[in-house]
């Protein structure tokens, strides 16, 4: 049984910014009163968005966010089932879904739809339809009963008794009698499928074992043709790597070869500094006869001395030169021949990468052919027999396949005739509809209303006055429909406490006495209200409130202060 113990709000429709928070379990009957537009229904949208994320009344979601504060829209329903205590949160703006269990924040790694799945499903074992039918009874939004239409009434039915799982199995059981169905005529094609295939088998034996065996000989020829390319490219890497080592045997010189030039090149450069020296000193004095830093002649025969000797040695640095040109321009032809040399090395390397580069691609698809022909030549050893050995077996495996799913077919069309509408819960909802009847009778004649009202296993009513006049639902003043509306409510809630399937505490009832109800009637119900709430906590919307103060064990009065509904102290 779920007990519904606090409900807490704010910033919801007309409530403000401060926390509104009803007890929901202190009194056994409580009496709400307010003027039209103080927040007395407010309760109403704030428990439904709670637990189903939208409003008890026929406006958009978001219409519920207060239009003067915009933001911190929250609820919180407190409930308990067992020794289990639930807290619901939700929010807009942030927005907020949380689910509590005994302190403890309920995964919300998937996605909102599957957590208001499990909320309803699992948690409350409530949906929002019969929510609407033994919960809350609005006079704005309640859909009553009687103006459902069949699926609807069923649907509500079901869930009272709990035999809405039957549903969920005939849906399930649809499915895997469409999955049998396919299963069979796919069995049945691949068992005929491999009976041709045996005898086709079986005729062309002789033909596959000829053409697997012209198979395995041009595999043969194929795996020689590779290994003499094989032995053939071995053959002229080994030749290159011999003209590779006999040319780079013949520039073994080349280091000292560029060391010669290098030498030639220093010493020329030495030569010829000190021949512009020497020719810069003859210059000087051939052309002054007198020192230029202590301003003395220079002797004639001093000059003539050292311009011979300093010419002389020019000439020898000028030959000397000569020389070391001629030997410059060997080694330089000589380091011209390396570098040929090394350019045909270089391509034969080139060559041989690409020599080996065939051998190992050769060598690859000679053990794919290897590996062809191994497999090729057993299949030529196996085709007479393991073949069509293995397509018998695995037919008689497909003809255990398909007796079993006979089998399961005989069983899940049993099975399907017993979760039809028909079935078992129609057997079950027997059961129950004379109990119901019965109910429905008892609380009619609370009200003063005598009539013979019944339903029958598919919740078509029949309706008789004393005097045996057939009537319809419709043809009821709204009163007299009202009366019917209320002894159907109290029914499924003395139903579902029977079955223990939907079971609660709370009754919340909006303005149902202050339209249709007269005097008598309004009477009547309260002493039915009385009866329950030994058991249940009652909450009543009524603008009679001066009417029925001294009916209730509790009164909450709602008022507006400054555009804000607020409980009045």
């Amino acid at each position: 049984m779920i007990i519904f113990e606090k409900l807490k709000y704010k910033n919801i429709l007309s409530t403000g910014n401060a926390w509104t928070e009803i007890q929901l379990n202190r009194s056994k009957s409580t009496l709400i009163v307010g003027e039209n537009g103080a927040g007395k229904s407010t309760m109403l949208d704030a428990l439904t968005f709670a637990l189903y994320g939208k409003p008890f009344r026929k406006i958009n979601k978001n219409q519920l966010l207060n239009s003067i504060n915009t933001k911190g829209l929250e609820v919180e329903a407190y409930f308990s089932i067992s020794t289990v205590r639930y807290v619901i949160k939700r929010g807009i703006k942030p927005n907020i879904f949380e689910i509590w269990k005994n302190d403890v924040l309920l995964n919300q790694d998937a996605a909102a739809r599957d957590y208001q799945t499990y909320l309803e499903e699992t948690i409350l074992k409530l949906n929002y339809k019969s929510f609407g039918q033994v919960v809350v009874l609005g006079s704005s939004t309640f859909v009553p009963f009687m103006q459902l239409k069949a699926g609807e009434r069923r649907e509500v039915i079901e869930d009272l008794l709990d035999i809405q799982i039957f549903t969920v199995m005939n849906t399930l059981l649809k499915d895997k009698l469409s999955i049998n169905k396919s299963e069979i005529l796919d069995i049945k094609y691949q068992i005929d499928l491999l009976k041709n295939r045996i005898e086709s088998s079986k005729t062309h034996n002789e033909s596959i074992r000829k053409m697997k065996e012209v198979e395995v000989g041009r595999l043969k020829d194929k795996l020689r043709e590779q290994i003499a390319f094989v032995e053939s490219e071995q053959v002229a890497i080994d030749a290159l790597l011999d003209e590779i080592g006999g040319l780079a045997e013949s520039i073994l010189d080349k280091a000292g070869v560029k060391k010669g030039i290098s030498e030639l090149n220093d010493i020329d450069r030495d030569l010829v500094a000190k021949h512009r020296l020497l020719t810069t000193e003859v210059s000087f004095y051939e052309d002054n006869d007198n020192c230029p830093t202590c301003k003395q002649g220079i002797k004639h025969e001093f000059k003539e001395e050292t311009i011979t000797a300093h010419s002389a040695k020019a000439e020898e640095i000028t030959t000397a030169r000569g020389q070391l040109r001629h030997k410059g321009v060997k080694l330089d032809t000589r380091l011209a021949e390396i570098d040929d040399i090394e350019s045909v090395i270089t391509s034969k390397h080139l060559d041989v990468s690409e020599h080996r580069g065939n051998h190992k691609m050769s060598m690859t698809s000679c053990k794919s052919i290897k590996n062809e022909l191994t497999g090729a030549e057993k299949e030529v050893v196996a085709i007479d027999n393991n073949d069509i050995i293995a397509l018998e077996r695995e037919l008689n495996a497909h003809h255990d396949s398909q007796t079993k799913l006979f089998d399961d077919k005989e069983t899940l069309s049993i099975v399907s005739a017993m979760l039809k509408d028909g079935g078992i819960k129609t057997r079950i909802i027997k059961q129950y509809v004379p109990v119901m009847n019965k109910l429905i009778g008892k609380y009619l004649s609370a009200m003063d209303f005598f009539v013979q009202f019944e339903l029958d296993e598919n919740f078509n009513e029949t309706i008789k006055s004393r005097f045996r006049d057939d009537f319809s639902y419709a043809s009821f003043s709204e009163g007299e429909k009202l009366r019917i509306d209320l002894a159907l409510l109290f029914t499924w809630r003395a139903v579902s406490k029977l079955r223990n399937s939907v079971a609660t505490n709370l009754l919340i009832m909006d303005e149902i006495m202050d339209s249709s109800l007269d005097s008598t009637g309004t009477e009547e119900f309260l002493k039915i209200i009385e009866e329950l709430a030994t058991d249940s906590n009652i909450f009543i919307i009524s603008h009679k409130g001066d009417q029925l103060f001294d009916k209730f064990h509790s009164v909450i009065r709602f008022e507006k202060v400054k555009n804000f509904s607020r409980i009045a102290s």
